[in-house]
């Protein structure tokens, strides 16, 4: 999502039709161990950068050894956090568990006739700084379950290869990504003025910084304000905002992006003008739903503390 929200890839195996002659040996026809089966290949990932982050897709086909038309759905690992963004064809996609930090993926897939194989493109975008060397990561995986197959039938992994910006692919250097939060917020004094409604409302410039490339699919900022304050909205604002909290407009961030964004309270009316405490606005990042949300290197500049002031009618 997680949305951060749902992934999965697979990959297809070229049938092997028993061509039957009278001169073929009897060991020419399928055996026990591969007959029904529904199989996955998968080709390398090659993710090209751009900037913001890698990215690239991968080939998956998927053969249906079956003597009967068959439904497969797919499970992906990703090679990288947060990383899986399409399947095509196929949809449906949702997040089941996190294995070192990177999401396992469902996803419904297509019907494939028997004896015939379907091609599935999976999109990855790694949001992570473009190098100029290349890198590799291993432990990207493909599952592909069929239509009432309480397991896989298959399975098989893939290597991610990222080109560097000079365009090469050789001797990649392995990719770590970070695993805990570099995040920052900054606020500043905000002083609320009366509106027509009697309401008072005051707008407080805010800037969050994104400092590596742990994955999180949203950050999400918890106000603490002075009694009576509420957070109003935001601007711009591209996700519902609450009393008491927001998520940071624009999507997912690079290392090193800052995003400066506008934060208004209100308060109701009635409000006694002067000094009416001190607010503050807390970051987090939000990761897996089912996991708690990622630890911050430094969690100090993870709050910003500043003072309301309401200021008189005119």
């Amino acid at each position: 999502m997680t949305t951060r929200t749902a992934r999965i890839a697979t990959a297809l195996l070229g049938g092997t039709a028993a061509l039957i002659t009278l001169a073929a040996p009897a060991a020419a026809a399928p055996s026990a161990a591969t007959a029904g089966r529904v199989d996955v290949t998968a080709q390398r990932l090659v993710l090209d950068p751009t900037d913001r982050g890698y990215v690239g897709t991968l080939t998956a086909t998927v053969t249906n050894r079956r003597p009967t038309a068959t439904w497969v759905s797919l499970v992906v690992t990703e090679p990288a956090g947060a990383s899986f963004t399409t399947i095509e064809p196929g949809g449906g996609c949702f997040y089941t568990r996190l294995v070192e930090n990177r999401l396992v993926i469902g996803c419904g897939g297509e019907q494939i006739e028997a004896g015939k194989s379907l091609t599935f493109r999976l999109g990855f975008h790694v949001w992570t700084t473009a190098r100029s060397y290349p890198m590799v990561a291993n432990g990207g995986r493909i599952e592909v379950v069929p239509d009432g197959a309480a397991a896989a039938s298959d399975a098989t992994g893939f290597t991610t290869l990222f080109r560097s910006t000079t365009g090469s692919l050789r001797k990649p250097r392995p990719y770590v990504q970070a695993v805990d939060t570099d995040l920052g917020i900054r606020g500043s004094a905000v002083t609320l003025t009366p509106q027509p409604d009697g309401t008072l409302l005051g707008r407080m410039p805010v800037t969050v910084r994104y400092g590596n490339d742990a994955p999180t699919f949203a950050l999400n900022v918890a106000a603490a304000l002075p009694a009576g304050v509420q957070v109003d909205h935001i601007e711009p604002q591209d996700m519902p905002s609450f009393p008491y909290g927001f998520s940071v407009p624009g999507g997912r961030f690079v290392p090193g992006e800052e995003r400066t964004f506008d934060v208004f309270l209100r308060a109701p009316v009635g409000t006694p003008a002067g000094e009416l405490g001190t607010g503050s606005l807390t970051v987090t990042g939000g990761y897996f739903y089912g996991a708690d949300d990622p630890q911050d290197v430094d969690p100090s500049d993870n709050t910003t503390s500043f003072p309301v002031t309401a200021a008189a009618a005119s």
